[in-house]
């Protein structure tokens, strides 16, 4: 892997970390979300502390030549602990903390095994690429290389099959976060194994090392990516299937709004139209000129031809939704229009109005704008005082 790829997937990481530190902010006392915060900013210093130039730059600041190995390798056991404890805080349970406290204990003492190891071992000649397969038989040295790459490959094992058995018991969205947290906890297998092959295979007198040093790197950093993309899918994924839903309904509202946009531009009962907002906001904005269209007009509606029309609608359709959503586009469109003809100072007719006790709800004004779009009910541009009118829509 380049530096440039560390870099990179350090600062796709950091940056779901930032967009999910506002959240951890709110909800300091959640562990699920202090777990994920957790992933996410270990998994990146894993690729940040890996990067060859961060490698040199450790090891001189401190004047120990491979000292930033044993920080690489207590960043990854940290990584493979907080990724239990998500699983774990995940799947929920009765024994939740307790197994979560047990996982935290146990990487703990990876940790300070690898401190130990390595203060006991000498490894002078920096190595920023290959020490696992240069000092895989040095003493104490390759102690703490094993007792990390075994820490590493148990981790990422036990989340594979954790997952993925279940996310068969799952659906929807979280089905397909386990399955991808599955994926890529197999990929991070790929690392410890190579890594662990390159280092018997130096035990064995050959060299392998351009498995340790091109393999594993690539297989990490394709695990740790999946992986915190199948954590991440089923927290963003209901938000976008909303967004989504909310871009559908406000697509589907623009005829209604066309038909109204001349009262909304005259009588200026539109809101200013919200810039840089999101999909379920730009929706909520253009419902609410809708209503305030509706609420104008709601002197000028003809109870006599939302009546008529429904009935007609419902004796074509048998739908009672479709029927009423037929009466309202021809009452709306019919309003709309008469109020325009008669201006400002002129009153409404006798015997209109008072059809908003039956407000529309957001589902009706959908089906109003649908029934607008598919046949513009057949209206007269004006509705005279006490004169029977019919409409389709």
């Amino acid at each position: 892997m380049s530096t440039l790829t560390n870099y990179l997937s350090c600062g796709v990481l950091w940056l779901g970390l930032t967009l999910k530190a506002p959240d951890l902010l709110r909800h300091r006392g959640d562990p699920y979300l202090r777990a994920i915060c957790a992933v996410l900013g270990l998994a990146g210093l894993c690729f940040f502390l890996g990067a060859p130039p961060t490698v040199g730059f450790v090891n001189h600041l401190t004047g120990f030549p491979n000292l930033a190995a044993p920080l690489t390798y207590a960043a990854i056991t940290a990584y493979c602990a907080a990724s239990q404890v998500l699983v774990v805080y995940w799947r929920g349970g009765p024994r939740v903390h307790r197994t979560a406290r047990r996982w935290v204990l146990a990487y703990v003492c990876v940790v300070v095994g690898i401190a130990v190891t390595y203060a006991l071992g000498e490894a002078p000649v920096e190595r920023r690429t290959d020490l696992d397969t240069y000092y895989a038989t040095t003493p104490f040295i390759a102690e703490m290389i094993v007792l990390y790459l075994v820490a590493h490959l148990t981790a990422v094992s036990v989340t594979t099959v954790s997952s993925l058995r279940w996310a068969r018991r799952v659906d929807g969205w979280l089905r397909v976060g386990l399955t991808v947290l599955g994926v890529g906890s197999l990929c991070n297998c790929g690392y410890s194994v190579t890594k662990l092959v390159a280092v018997i295979a130096r035990w064995c007198g050959r060299d392998w090392s351009a498995l340790g040093t091109n393999v594993a790197p690539a297989a990490a950093g394709l695990g740790a990516l999946v992986t915190v993309t199948g954590v991440m899918i089923p927290l963003a994924a209901p938000r976008l299937t909303e967004w989504r839903q909310a871009c559908r309904t406000y697509t589907r509202l623009a005829p209604l709004e066309r038909v109204l946009d001349d009262v909304l531009t005259r009588r200026a009962l539109r809101l200013p139209r919200p810039r840089f907002s999101s999909p379920t906001t730009r929706l909520m904005w253009r419902q609410t000129s809708i209503h305030n269209a509706l609420t104008h007009l709601d002197a000028y509606f003809d109870p006599v031809l939302y009546d008529r029309t429904r009935r007609a609608a419902l004796h074509t359709t048998c739908d009672p939704e479709r029927a009423e959503a037929a009466a309202w586009a021809a009452v709306i469109a019919a309003a709309a229009r008469d109020e325009a003809d008669r201006g400002r100072d002129v009153p409404p007719p006798d015997g209109a109005g008072r059809l908003l006790d039956r407000v529309p709800g957001p589902a009706a004004l959908a089906r109003i704008a649908d029934a607008l779009a598919g046949s513009a009910p057949a209206v007269p541009a004006r509705v005279p005082s006490g004169t029977t009118t019919t409409g389709t829509a």
